[in-house]
């Protein structure tokens, strides 16, 4: 049953949206069966979110299907699933720190997961990492989500950065929105996905120098026209059209 006609109009168009980015995530092949989490802030509210039914696949999520919770991950409607407030703890804090993070990402994807674990973390090698190093934090792993203190120092290696990467665990981007969110990982992932297919000889390796990275943010907000990932968004979404139609239901 949608949900349509019972929300606000603009949470409606989030759903749309969030459930946009899930169903991406799944047909980029960035999913963990049914673990991790794309979590959005309700337009208009300061402690309402939008998350994944736990036990859902991602390409099964619908609009309807969202569930709207607190900032502690409790339903504020009612659905057969359950949330998972573990996965929520790492989002929620980031939220509420920033009132720019009005999406958060994270993926455990095997690219991602991969580089998190390497010494030196993300080399500036390629094009898409050096997007990335414009803005990187790192995040020591602490074992799985469950402990409340570890927020904190999420949100102090976060900082003002826009990408994260959580050592020995995955990726993780925030963004103003879905789409920008949403194009931060495709960048990271794509980043990833290069030094995975590299020598691990870090000295056969051409880095590119600090005085490019330092210019990226300029030339990136030329590149995109200034509109960050709304110049992707409806390519996107007709791509969704096509592959996995239903997801605006």
């Amino acid at each position: 049953m949608t949900m349509k006609h019972t929300v606000s109009e603009q949470e409606w168009q989030a759903r749309v949206e969030l459930a946009a980015a899930y169903r991406l995530v799944a047909l980029y092949g960035w999913d963990d069966l049914i673990f991790t989490h794309i979590s959005m802030r309700v337009p208009g509210t300061d402690n309402e979110f939008l998350i994944n039914p736990y036990g859902m696949m991602f390409h099964e999520i619908t609009a309807s299907s969202l569930i709207k919770v607190d900032q502690q991950c409790n339903k504020l409607h009612d659905s057969e699933y359950p949330v998972n407030p573990a996965g929520f703890n790492i989002h929620s804090c980031i939220h509420m720190a920033r009132d720019d993070a009005h999406c958060v990402i994270h993926t455990h994807s095997l690219n991602g997961t991969a580089v998190s674990a390497n010494k030196d973390g993300l080399l500036p090698i390629s094009q898409q990492a050096v997007v990335v190093h414009s803005g990187l934090g790192y995040h020591d792993y602490e074992g799985i989500a469950l402990n409340p203190a570890e927020q904190d120092r999420l949100v102090n290696d976060l900082g003002t950065n826009n990408f994260l990467m959580l050592r020995n665990h995955g990726l993780l981007t925030v963004g103003k929105t879905v789409a920008d969110a949403f194009l931060f990982m495709y960048v990271f992932e794509a980043a990833c996905a290069v030094q995975t297919r590299t020598s691990q000889n870090t000295e056969q390796l051409v880095q590119v120098p600090s005085a490019i990275i330092d210019g990226i943010k300029g030339q990136t907000e030329v590149a995109t026209k200034g509109l960050g990932g709304a110049i992707v968004w409806p390519a996107l979404l007709r791509l969704l059209d096509n592959k996995s139609p239903g997801y605006d239901q």
